[in-house]
């Protein structure tokens, strides 16, 4: 696999501090383009200016990138952000020593990953990062997507239940056919009245079986952020939005801190951010659909946290 990317180096005399950008889940250019926002440009532009280095690419398969991206896992991202590392050992422009990861949402599971494995990772800074198991992110998701949808509660805890049986029928069976007959079997099994609840076709039942076999499901409902965090030893930096309405802030703020007390990190700085959704912008409500039509990519705050926390873990 060659991944694409773009390097970007201060005015004057280096060697630099760097910061590799790790891009959240489903498949991200180098700007990591969503919603017509561009969110690694604008955050790789206002480090540079500060006299950071930033490297940011195309995930696999996209953009530039080869390789196939839906055959892939989480760590298998990780492993791209190594071979980014490496590539920043061979440039004379960068202070290898003071070299760290910036992880958006998907990316922050994987900046952890890399750190507790690579000595040569000065810091990292977790945006909207997991600290709880994605199994519980999501059905924190799908819960507030019943009652956006005006479902009533005992449609909710139904679809919840059976969505939980789902995830640990596939967590505990290895083979994809055997999980998927197990599924129909589940929910074969079901009273007629939950039936009529969830109120699913076979399609959508198929559909969702078919998604959450894949290899990059299958990874992330069984992996749990809080064992890689507590072999974190790095610098930390945690942010959350406080109207994040898809890494609610705060179960996985606590949970990233107490991961990181529980282990070997010795400095960590945790805060949520007023009013801020996922993608770090002013916001509303935060839900989803308001991405597209805030003009703000990321709030000023926010860089201006990440710039200076910056300056100062590459001072110590």
């Amino acid at each position: 696999i060659t991944l694409a990317g773009t390097l970007t180096l201060p005015q004057g005399k280096g060697p630099f501090p760097a910061v590799i950008l790790i891009s959240g889940s489903g498949p991200q250019n180098r700007d990591e383009e969503l919603f017509g926002h561009k969110p690694f440009l604008v955050l790789s532009d206002y480090l540079t200016r500060r006299g950071v280095s930033v490297l940011r690419f195309d995930d696999r398969g996209t953009g530039k990138s080869t390789g196939n991206f839906n055959d892939a896992t989480t760590a298998d991202f990780a492993s791209d952000v190594m071979a980014a590392l490496a590539y920043l050992k061979t440039r004379k422009e960068i202070d290898h020593g003071r070299t760290g990861l910036i992880g958006h949402s998907e990316g922050g599971m994987v900046a952890p990953m890399v750190a507790s494995r690579s000595k040569k990772v000065a810091f990292i800074v977790l945006l909207a990062g997991p600290g709880i198991g994605m199994d519980q992110i999501v059905l924190y998701q799908i819960e507030r997507q019943l009652k956006l949808l005006g479902k009533t509660e005992e449609q909710t805890r139904t679809e919840i239940g059976f969505r939980k049986k789902i995830f640990e029928i596939i967590s505990s069976t290895s083979d994809s056919g055997l999980a998927a007959r197990k599924i129909l079997k589940a929910y074969a099994g079901l009273p007629e009245t939950d039936k009529n609840l969830l109120a699913w076709t076979p399609e959508q039942l198929e559909g969702m079986i078919r998604a959450f076999s894949s290899q990059w499901w299958r990874f992330c409902l069984t992996y749990q952020p809080a064992t890689t965090l507590r072999k974190v030893t790095c610098p930390v930096l945690a942010l959350n939005g406080s109207k994040d309405t898809q890494v609610q802030a705060d179960m996985n703020l606590e949970a990233i801190e107490k991961a990181l007390k529980e282990g070997k990190c010795k400095s960590f700085t945790i805060k949520k951010l007023e009013g801020l959704n996922h993608l770090f912008q002013k916001c509303k409500t935060g839900d989803g659909f308001e991405y597209g039509t805030i003009e703000e990519t990321i709030n000023q705050e926010a860089l201006e946290l990440i710039g200076k926390w910056i300056d100062e873990s590459v001072k110590n």
